[in-house]
């Protein structure tokens, strides 16, 4: 059972649809409880970081997220999701993120090797991966796929470990992470045809990782 945290913000019925076509039995819900005990969480994100993020705490779903992640529950984050398991967001001002990664969450035009000064901003469009390590989240997906992206702001991870795979947009910026039972994709895997439904499935399929 994969399920889905529903904290009031995002098109859910997309990724649902998705994890439903690779075979996963999918539930959405913002009881606290059901979040706490659940086998698979995936964390969805639409739109401003702080909004989001607020909108989580003020349900009260961060504290059994933090539960079920600790005894070792499978995590993903799509999108604003992914960025919210980092420790802050800079965008329009300084909001605390879910602190399961350590970094920060910045504007392209603030990237740190100032290269994106030009760059159309949002990101948006197909754009493809550079796979940097094997997790089970990437098994099957081939060395560089194709995936869609839809973003203004991408993670800088603290620890070079943590990235998975990037992706390169005037310069490279993380587009998988993952740390232990905790994983993020910066793009939709649910507009991103079959490598992101391989994503999904590999996703749906994860065990729990041992507290």
């Amino acid at each position: 059972m994969v399920t889905i945290i529903d904290y009031g913000i995002g098109n859910l019925r997309s990724i649902e649809k998705a994890l439903e076509r690779v075979g996963a039995s999918v539930t959405r819900t913002d009881d606290p409880a059901a979040i706490a005990a659940a086998d698979r969480l995936v964390l969805p994100g639409v739109g401003a970081f702080g909004a989001c993020a607020d909108a989580i705490r003020s349900r009260g779903l961060e504290a059994p997220l933090q539960e079920a992640v600790g005894r070792g529950t499978p995590l993903l984050g799509v999108c604003v999701g992914m960025q919210l398991l980092f420790d802050v967001g800079l965008e329009h001002g300084t909001h605390e993120g879910l602190g399961l990664l350590p970094g920060r969450v910045v504007h392209f035009h603030k990237a740190p090797a100032g290269e994106a000064d030009a760059l159309k901003v949002p990101h948006m469009g197909w754009n493809q991966l550079a796979i940097r390590r094997a997790t089970p989240l990437t098994r099957d997906l081939g060395d560089a796929p194709y995936v869609y992206f839809v973003h203004s702001y991408h993670a800088v991870a603290d620890s070079p470990r943590d990235v998975v795979a990037t992706a390169t947009y005037g310069h490279a910026f993380p587009a998988i992470v993952q740390r232990d039972n905790v994983y993020g994709v910066q793009f939709h895997p649910e507009k991103s045809q079959l490598p992101g439904l391989r994503i999904l499935q590999n996703f749906a399929t994860l065990a729990p990782v041992p507290a």
